[in-house]
């Protein structure tokens, strides 16, 4: 039988974001819930070092025995189809750098004890394991970092390469034995950005079983801050010409809560160095420019005539798939 697009509702989907930096409190869990959210890839570390990292991952096991009728923590996808059924949010602790091990790569197996599931290789710039996309050398992975990969392949943490450099990402895919992701971006072809990603990497990411996550991120947009939710689901359905329908999600980078203070220390190196970029007015694209918003992304789809199956795929069974194949 044919997929149906009247057969979707979104209430009935397993919707996932593959990134969110939210200021995490219970008045963004429970727009989480009312976005009909599942479960969502929540960062904890950004800059931070070894000790505010456990600092970042302790106040996340607070918040789960203080918000536990509403969030759960997830280790694997049956927890995610349980929180489904359980009316709640599932929370993945990430990483959107690897500052959080210092230079001691055991941390990362204490790391992954405590449920940090994903981890992004450099955040911008040069770090111990590659080079960032604002770095103005390209050197691509170290030894450490490839050391890195392979004991977070060991330990199922999946490989994230979102704002990591050109040449460090392709050397990641290479030596990664496990499926790797860009869990929120756009694409360079699009709009020729330094955090966009090229046909080239976002194919490789692909063919060997990865997945790309569609940011609404205004910067990275073709029509910046005057984009509609229209406009963004034609970025992510050039995203599935590229990549292909089963390797195509949603990973909307809102910082819901956040203060401007928050913007300004990701906008600089290492959060208080030199300036790598400057974001402008944060407008996400109308339609969608709050987490609650979310239910607007399945009836945008519907407009331009997606299938059920397509539909069910990018809003949050691509994510699920790759996460059982990596952990």
């Amino acid at each position: 039988m044919p997929d149906s697009i009247a057969d979707v509702r979104h209430e009935d989907l397993i919707v996932t974001d593959s990134l969110l930096v939210c200021n995490f409190d219970r008045e963004i869990f429970e727009a989480m819930r009312t976005a009909g959210i599942t479960a969502a890839n929540c960062t904890c570390s950004v800059w931070e070092g070894f000790q505010d990292t456990m600092k970042n991952v302790g106040h996340w096991k607070r918040m789960f025995r203080e918000h536990g009728d509403i969030i759960t923590q997830i280790r694997s996808v049956e927890d995610i189809r349980q929180a489904k059924a359980d009316g709640k949010v599932g929370i993945i602790l990430g990483w959107q750098n690897t500052s959080g091990i210092d230079d001691n790569i055991d941390y990362l197996e204490l790391y992954a004890e405590l449920g940090v599931k994903i981890i992004q290789l450099t955040y911008n710039t040069q770090n111990l394991v590659g080079a960032g996309c604002y770095e103005g050398k390209d050197a691509g992975l170290t030894g450490f970092g490839r050391d890195v990969v392979a004991e977070m392949n060991r330990l199922g943490i999946l490989v994230d390469l979102s704002h990591v450099s050109e040449r460090t990402a392709t050397e990641a895919i290479e030596a990664s034995v496990k499926p790797v992701a860009y869990t929120h971006c756009c694409p360079r072809a699009l709009k020729d950005h330094p955090r966009n990603k090229s046909d080239e990497t976002l194919r490789s990411v692909a063919q060997r079983g990865g997945y790309v996550g569609v940011t609404i991120f205004p910067p990275f947009l073709p029509k910046g801050t005057a984009s509609t939710i229209d406009d963004f689901i034609d970025v992510v359905e050039h995203m599935v010409g590229v990549c292909g329908e089963e390797h195509v999600g949603i990973g909307t980078d809102m910082s819901q809560g956040q203060p401007w203070s928050f913007q300004e220390w990701v906008m600089h190196d290492k959060g208080n160095g030199r300036r790598l970029t400057t974001f402008g007015d944060l407008v996400f694209p109308k339609g969608i420019e709050r987490i609650e918003d979310y239910p607007n992304l399945t009836a945008a789809m519907v407009r331009k005539g997606w299938s059920s199956g397509k539909i069910e795929r990018v809003m949050g069974g691509n994510w699920l798939r790759l996460l059982r194949d990596v952990w």
